[in-house]
């Protein structure tokens, strides 16, 4: 499917490919090159196992240079004419007696345009100089391997020469004694609060000095910013630019957070991101105020503060022209990070003005704050999404933001006594802000029914259930209306107050040390103690235990309540009409929690839309596509005519694909799996027999997805109670996803053991059945290529919960702004579209590449009705047959004659069903 096709287009084989292309992928190409130069925001399908990513590498790589010779062209003509002193006037603007619109002589218009065209050639020229400047610099590094031993020769003096100094020091100041204003040790210092200027003071660009060159300067440089969702993804991206033709000329630079990019072992150790974000940025302020600090020695002797070792603006120069030079991943920017003692996360930074490719993840580019803080400049640019099926969900949940009581609780706990405890040394304006986050805080427990000074586990909830508010009656009834948070979270974000807390928390929390209010009239056992109860109080109410995996996570949510809250802080500054607080009230206000909802993610995507060039939105799986046109993009105010679709076919032969749907079993039980008949024991004992047929005669592996955790297990149970398990397991080793994360490789591991020695040895055992869960750990981004993937079965369809107050929020909110599509109201069609996105991501686990085949099955009957079928992928869409009947679609899988589809094996047995 081709729509809205842009009308230019590339010169037929003008795109380098590092084999023969696929005809689809010309296809992609064509349509690529011709939504980026006519600047269209386009979505593009390309089913997984079809060059998808080199596709998009070549076509938008080839487009950007045939963009910068026209622009170099271009340049080239206005430098010669500015060299000739023509003014560059046309014949009519240069006939005497003429005017303007605006009714100017004419010599004005003249005097102005020739000014602009001076100007403007001013500008080439300079820019001429920095691009060939940073030419000459990358191309002398490619050259001269010994450049990078003289840089490393260097550091190691500087760090020598860096030692020897601070021994100098310490044999200086022993005996000296430290100053101690009110008893507070160095250490202690670091947890006070800097004085707070100013609500509108100056940004400062992290990392560079006053006395810095001009080599970081901007270079109007086209760009292409590539993101993804996950770090092995951006890797694998990387690697194949790297195989690709464009490896060697391409300068591309790798973003990520710095919890993937920080070499300070001693930051790293933090494990949290928030936590590595605020130690990091509190290391930066550290060598700033070293500095000015270092200006004014000879007054009043500062105790000395942490900085980071990496962060050092020669080194990250050097990092920065190594990394545009070659293109590297992230663990190869990490390792030269390492081995030059220069910090990747900024002097990647470093490197994007000059870079032509940047690769980062989705949260950097979608996230506007984060998007500013890395110095992505979106104007004119061209962003491409991949694996965007989700992007409306990902959009919503980064702007979307919990806090639980709990959290409240003990961040007013641990703030009032931060604030008892250095009362004296702070300033007047900290003073002031950190009372109104106290008291913000004591207004969202009351909107719990609670009090901030008792123990959130063991009060109770008088009325529990989930209550949602508009933003405005939110502020105005927990009478906080009055305070501007967008000041209070500038505060949060300028005075680092949550690190600050943290490190009072990690000196004092452990310690059997009272820490005095004013509130309460005795000593109290310290944080520690008050964290315990909390603990305590949660766990009486049952709650099972986090596995280890998120055990860091849990001390961070414990540990440093305050970073969380500022999220939600931050989500109450959207528009009242574009989001929803939530107040779900559980049995104590320790379990209760207030979230933010956020109901329309296009004012968050608007900027990005405004700002490009063009835009691509990339997928294996992209049907339905009607939610990212109307809900994301028609929302954000994308003109429809700039809108172009494209969806190409699979690589594979038809027959080695062979979906159905199946409306009956083998005892002509009618297949509908709704909330109301899916629990009946005929509907489980129907699922069992078709699974024991198709074991019979399907080798390797069976991946069959169930709509929930919950029906798994029920299922599961029955197929005990009834000896259908046995009966399975006779014939496959059943296997069952985990719901802890940490669990899932390991299952997969010996899921693929067990397919592979099967196959090996023989006998009555062919291969496992795999039980998934649709939107499950298996359901994207695991391949069941080959053998592990042989038949792929959808049981019912994974309908979302409807009862959920979110999403009835949401579809009210749909169809109170959106018009009804084909008859349909837009709350059906949400719900319609979400629950085949789901189906989608999870059938097409089965095919990942060219020579893959595999059956895929579909029981319900109601994926036959024209408006659930038309939302399959249009490859497997066009392969797909009805079957009525059990007996029928079991011929199907029995007639298969080698070449198999399902084996490379003689004729399958011709046994009848149950």
């Amino acid at each position: 499917m081709e729509s809205g096709a842009a009308a230019v287009g590339p010169v037929p084989g003008r795109f380098p490919f590092p084999y023969t292309p696929y005809r689809i992928q010309e296809q992609f190409m064509e349509a690529l090159y011709g939504a980026l130069e006519a600047g269209r925001v386009g979505i593009f399908e390309s089913p997984t196992g079809t060059g998808k990513s080199l596709s998009l590498i070549c076509g938008a790589l080839a487009w950007l240079r045939d963009w910068e010779e026209k622009r170099r062209q271009e340049e080239e003509q206005l430098l010669a004419l500015g060299a000739g002193g023509q003014d560059g006037l046309s014949p009519q603007q240069a006939r005497p007696g003429s005017a303007d619109t605006a009714g100017q002589p004419d010599w004005v218009t003249a005097f102005v345009q020739r000014k602009e065209e001076r100007d403007m050639v001013d500008r080439l020229k300079e820019e001429q100089i920095r691009r060939k400047k940073r030419e000459d610099r990358l191309e002398k590094i490619r050259q001269n391997v010994q450049l990078k031993y003289a840089a490393k020769r260097k550091r190691c003096e500087d760090d020598e020469a860096k030692r020897l100094l601070q021994l100098s020091k310490e044999a200086l100041s022993q005996g000296a004694g430290e100053d101690a204003l009110d008893q507070l040790d160095h250490n202690e210092e670091e947890l006070i609060l800097a004085e707070y200027e100013s609500d509108d003071e100056k940004k400062v660009v992290s990392g560079l000095e006053e006395d810095d060159d001009d080599d970081l300067e901007e270079e109007h440089v086209t760009k292409i910013y590539y993101c993804s969702r996950t770090h092995s993804q951006l890797s694998q991206f990387v690697h194949e630019v790297q195989k690709s033709p464009f490896g060697k000329d391409t300068r591309l630079v790798s973003l990520g957070s710095r919890q993937n990019l920080c070499v300070n072992e001693e930051v790293r150790r933090l494990g949290a991101l928030q936590l590595i974000n605020d130690r990091c940025m509190d290391m930066q302020k550290n060598k700033h105020e070293k500095k000015s600090n270092e200006e004014n020695e000879g007054k009043k002797r500062r105790v000395s503060r942490t900085v980071c070792p990496f962060y050092s603006f020669e080194q990250m120069q050097f990092l920065r022209d190594e990394v545009l030079v070659e293109v590297k991943d992230i663990e190869q920017l990490v390792s030269l990070g390492r081995e030059t003692k220069a910090c990747p996360y900024y002097g990647s930074r470093f490197a994007i003005p000059a870079a032509q490719l940047v690769v980062l993840p989705y949260q950097m580019l979608l996230h506007e704050p984060t998007r500013k803080a890395a110095g992505i400049k979106l104007k004119d640019q061209v962003v491409i999404i991949d694996e965007a099926h989700n992007l409306i969900d990902t959009i919503t949940c980064i702007h979307s933001a919990e806090v639980s009581g709990s959290q409240l609780c003990c961040a007013h706990s641990q703030l009032s006594q931060y604030m008892e405890r250095y009362r004296k040394r702070l300033k007047a304006k900290n003073l002031m802000y950190i009372k109104q986050i106290l008291y913000l805080l004591e207004q969202f427990v009351a909107m719990l029914g609670g009090n901030v000074n008792q123990n959130p586990g063991s009060q109770a909830v008088s009325q529990t259930g989930t209550v949602l508010k508009s933003i405005n009656d939110f502020l105005f009834q927990s009478q906080i209306d009055n305070i501007n948070l967008f000041k209070v979270q500038r505060y949060c974000e300028k005075s680092l107050i949550s690190r600050k807390l943290f490190g009072f928390v990690e000196r004092y929390g452990g310690s059997a040390s009272a820490v005095k209010t004013n509130k309460e009239n005795q000593k109290v056992a310290g944080l520690q103690d008050f964290l315990l109860t909390l603990q305590q109080g949660s766990d009486k109410e049952g709650a099972p235990q986090s596995p280890p995996v998120e055990a860091e996570h849990d001390q961070l949510r414990t540990a440093s309540p305050l970073m969380q809250i500022e999220g939600f802080l931050s989500a109450l500054t959207n528009a009242n009409q574009d989001g929803r607080v939530i107040l779900n009230k559980q049995g104590t206000v320790g379990q209760s929690s207030l979230k933010f909802l956020l109901l329309n993610p296009a004012v968050h995507f608007a900027k990005v839309v405004e700002e490009c060039r063009a835009v691509i939105i990339a997928g294996g799986t992209m049907q339905p596509v009607a939610d990212f046109r109307e809900q994301l993009l028609c929302c954000a105010g994308v003109d429809p005519a700039r809108i172009v679709e494209f969806s190409c076919g699979h690589v594979i032969p038809p027959e080695n694909i062979l979906p159905i749907i199946l409306c009956s079993g083998p005892s002509n039980q009618q297949l509908e799996f709704t909330y109301q008949t899916r629990d009946l024991p005929q509907m489980m004992d129907e699922t069992g027999r078709i699974l024991c047929n198709l074991c019979n005669v399907i080798p390797g592996g069976v991946v069959c997805f169930f709509p929930s955790y919950e029906y798994e297990k029920q299922v599961y149970g029955h197929w005990e109670k009834t000896g259908l398990l046995s009966r399975l397991a006779a014939r496959k080793k059943i296997f069952q996803e985990p719901k802890k994360a940490n669990q899932v490789e390991q299952v997969l591991v010996e899921y693929a053991k067990c397919i592979k020695r099967c196959s090996q040895t023989g006998g009555q055992m062919t291969g496992a059945l795999l039980l998934s869960v649709v939107g499950g750990k298996m359901s994207e981004g695991i391949n069941f290529s080959d053998d592990l993937g042989r038949c792929v079965i959808m049981v019912g369809m994974p309908y979302p919960n409807i009862k959920s107050p979110e999403l009835q929020e949401k579809m009210t909110w749909l169809d109170k702004t959106m018009p009804r599509a084909g008859g349909q109201a837009p709350s059906r069609v949400l719900i319609e579209n979400l629950c085949m996105k789901a189906v989608n991501q999870s059938i097409g686990r089965a095919i990942r590449h060219q020579k893959d085949f595999a059956s895929i099955l579909l029981l319900d009957h109601r994926y036959a009705r024209p408006a659930i079928f038309n939302k399959l992928p249009q490859w497997i869409r066009e392969r797909t047959q009805v079957k009525p009947a059990f007996g029928s679609a079991f011929a199907e899988l029995r007639k298969v004659r080698t070449p198999c589809i399902l084996c490379h094996c003689s004729p399958l047995s011709s046994s009848g069903p149950f």
